[in-house]
């Protein structure tokens, strides 16, 4: 049976993938540059006087960059499991 002509291309689950993949991509950057944010004030605070503002925004940086990354980081492998199961054949 051949498919008609009004079928879908592609795979719809492959496209919210893809999709969901580069939502990821998006958030490890911004963890990532939080955390970087976070080193980089710290080391500003640490050359310079060290104040409860500089402080405080190393605890935002560190902490925003934690509740982005963490989730991120399991998403991605779940991606990548369900990527390798297509490609395998083993669900």
């Amino acid at each position: 049976m051949t498919p008609s002509s009004d079928a879908p291309t592609t795979d719809p689950i492959l496209e919210r993938r893809a999709k969901i993949s580069r939502v990821v991509s998006t958030s490890m950057r911004l963890g990532l540059g939080l955390y970087l944010a976070a080193m980089a004030l710290f080391f500003w605070a640490v050359l310079t006087r060290f104040s409860p503002a500089l402080g405080t925004a190393i605890t935002v940086c560190l902490l925003a960059g934690s509740v982005v990354l963490a989730p991120a980081m399991v998403v991605k492998y779940a991606v990548k499991a369900a990527d390798r199961a297509d490609r395998d054949g083993d669900w």
